[in-house]
């Protein structure tokens, strides 16, 4: 009964082992002498300016939030835009709700201010 789900276990099986291993033998033969200059965070190819960590804003966060909130929105509405006439009616109304509701929350997200970068 099991004799089906035998091929994913052994990929499970590898695709464990196979990361391990690769970790075990850069530990084991890997080089270990950390000089002062690998010690020094890595900033594009320039010395580093002030502490290596700063606070970022939450402004930031959100935005960033809005941006993938917004590009998820393109990711719904392309299957629409390719097969409108098919869909007829209901997907008009269906496509009508969607955006209602991203509308409002464009809306609100524009009164509270998330969207102003003073």
């Amino acid at each position: 009964m099991l004799r089906p789900y035998l091929p994913i276990l052994i990929i499970f099986i590898v695709g464990v082992i196979i990361p391990l291993a690769a970790l075990g033998l850069s530990a084991l033969l890997g080089p270990r002498k950390a000089t002062k200059r690998k010690l020094v965070p890595y900033e594009s190819g320039m010395n580093p300016i002030g502490p290596a960590m700063q606070r970022t804003p939450v402004r930031f966060y959100v935005v960033a939030m809005l941006f993938i909130l917004f590009d998820i929105e393109i990711i719904f509405l392309t299957p629409y835009a390719l097969y409108f006439r098919q869909m007829g009616l209901f997907g008009l109304g269906e496509m009508g709700v969607f955006l209602a509701i991203l509308l409002l929350g464009f809306v609100y997200i524009w009164r509270k201010g998330a969207l102003r970068w003073d």
